[in-house]
Order: structure tokens, then C-alpha cells, then sequence
């Protein structure tokens, strides 16, 4: 079946669905985006997902391109007209078509809407999150305000291509005082050496993860003794766990770090009972 995506008010062919040279997401990564899961031909999360959304726009001082029902409406259809019943929907706003020029357009330019879906094989991270995968580390080289979810992702791009070229899974940015912000696509996680869970805390610093911000309760849930606070590289080798979270992945158990062994060298029971509450919970309706 041909993809179809819709563009500005248009559902089109995948093949043939385009916007001007001029947009400025193209010219100047001036737009944000938002990714959804899907299951069972439901979108996970979707309220969290559309509140950061509301917040990166706010950020940018960029406008809504249609109403947010509206967006509802149109990620469910891009979804149905896909026959997607797993996998992910992408929402992409730039702040429209101008002549190219550094400041902002003319008052009422209107942002461009582009939403995109895609079947994912679910096996496929179902199995690697059953073995674990592997991470690198890297210098922090992004700009200052990571909490937005801007399109500009240049730095992620080398990164994460950096960790496939190593046979990771991931790339861990380290900030200059040796502390883990985040991975290229991922929040960063580990248990550390006395057992507590730890993640760093939200700041401009990192994205304020939705699946991130799903699993702390669960911890509460669980029982898990947590602290949002920053960890090194060092305390990440010397952990019993650690994992990764995203909304396509859900809860990702790593198993080295720059090629040394965490804990035992398999995903751990912290991981792995996240990870099995969090997507039950998710089919939960």
C-alpha cells in the first residue's frame, strides 16, 4: 500500500507530498515536532505528547497551525489512511513559507503542518530490549535549550550515526563535568551501585522525555526508590542497570557503556519491570 501524508491541509501520496523551498523549516530547522507511538492502532500518550508540543511552540513564539481537536483529528486519520497498527506518528510544524531572512516573517504567515505515519515491527525492540543493547559516549555539542523539541537536531544526527558505526544502539551526550545529559533520541537512566534509580533532572539542559515523565510514577508504583539527579559515566559503569526511554522504544535495557559490562551484562529486573508495566498500562484504554 502507497504511504499517505498530510500537508497543509491536504492528505497526499507519500511520493508526491512536498513543501516550498523557502519553508523555514527547510532554511533554518525553524519549526518543532512531536512522535507518537501507536498501538493496536492507539496513540500512546498522546495528551502528554500535545502539552509539550503547546510548551516547544510557546518556546519559539510560533503559532498552532490548525486547532489542537483539529491535530487530533488529523494524526488519527494520517494513522487510519496508513493502515498503521503499530508504530509512530510524527507531527511537524515549521514557522511557514517567507523569503529567506534570519527574523521572523510577517505577522500571519501561516506555519506549515506536515504529519507523517509508519508501521514499525515491534518485535524488532522487543527482542533487543530482551538482550540489552549497547551505548557510547560523547561530548555534550548541542545548543542551550534542549528542553524544546526543535527539528535542529544536526548534533543528534552525528551522534547517533557515531553509535552505528561503533554497533551501538546509542549515543550518550556527557556535559563538561562529566555528567550524562541524554542520548542522541533517548533519556538516559541507570540504578546506581547502591541500588537507587537515577535520572537527571529537567532543565534546558535535556528534553523533558513524555515517556520520561510516564515511568516516575511507576517507579512510585513499583516501589522503586528514585532521585532525579545527575550521574557520571564512572557511576553509569559501576551501576547494577541501566536504560533507556522513548516513546517508540518504551523502556530500553543497556548492557555496556564504551564496551565495558554493566552489572551482569544482561537487562536487569529495574528495567525490565518498567518496561513491562509501563506498556501494560499503556493497553490498559
Amino acid at each position: 500500500m502507497s504511504r499517505v501524508a498530510y500537508v497543509n491541509g491536504r492528505y497526499l501520496p507519500h511520493t508526491g507530498a512536498s513543501v516550498h523551498i523557502e519553508d523555514r523549516g527547510f532554511q533554518f530547522a525553524d519549526g518543532v515536532y512531536e512522535v507518537c507511538a501507536v498501538r493496536d492502532g492507539r496513540l500512546i500518550d498522546e495528551h502528554p505528547h500535545l502539552r509539550r508540543l503547546h510548551r516547544s511552540l510557546h518556546e519559539l513564539k510560533m503559532d498552532w497551525p490548525v486547532g489542537e481537536p483539529a491535530l487530533r483529528h488529523i494524526m488519527r486519520e494520517t494513522v487510519r489512511r496508513n493502515r498503521v497498527t503499530n508504530g509512530l506518528v510524527y507531527v511537524q510544524i515549521s514557522r511557514g513559507v517567507a523569503q529567506r531572512d534570519h527574523g521572523f516573517p510577517a505577522p500571519g504567515t501561516k506555519p506549515t503542518l506536515v504529519v507523517t505515519a509508519r508501521a514499525i515491527a515491534v518485535e524488532k525492540y522487543d527482542q533487543w530490549a530482551k538482550k540489552g543493547v549497547a551505548v557510547i559516549t560523547l561530548p555534550e555539542a548541542r545548543w542551550a535549550r534542549c528542553d524544546i523539541k526543535s527539528t535542529g537536531l544536526l548534533a543528534n544526527v552525528l551522534a547517533k550515526q557515531q553509535a552505528r558505526e561503533k554497533g551501538a544502539f546509542e549515543a550518550w551526550f556527557v556535559d563538561r563535568d562529566g555528567f550524562v545529559t541524554e542520548g542522541s533520541s533517548t533519556n538516559a537512566w541507570i540504578v546506581d551501585a547502591k541500588g537507587v534509580l537515577r535520572t537527571r533532572p529537567l532543565s534546558n539542559q535535556i528534553l523533558p522525555g513524555v515517556t520520561r515523565g510516564e515511568i516516575l510514577p511507576l517507579c512510585r508504583q513499583l516501589g522503586i526508590e528514585f532521585d532525579e539527579r545527575p550521574f557520571t559515566v564512572e557511576e553509569a559503569r559501576n551501576g547494577r542497570e541501566a536504560f533507556l526511554t522513548a516513546a517508540s522504544i518504551g523502556v530500553m535495557p543497556i548492557t555496556a557503556v564504551d564496551e565495558s559490562k554493566i552489572g551482569s551484562g544482561a537487562p536487569g529486573p529495574v528495567a525490565i519491570a518498567l518496561g513491562e508495566t509501563y506498556w501494560s498500562s499503556r493497553s490498559d484504554g
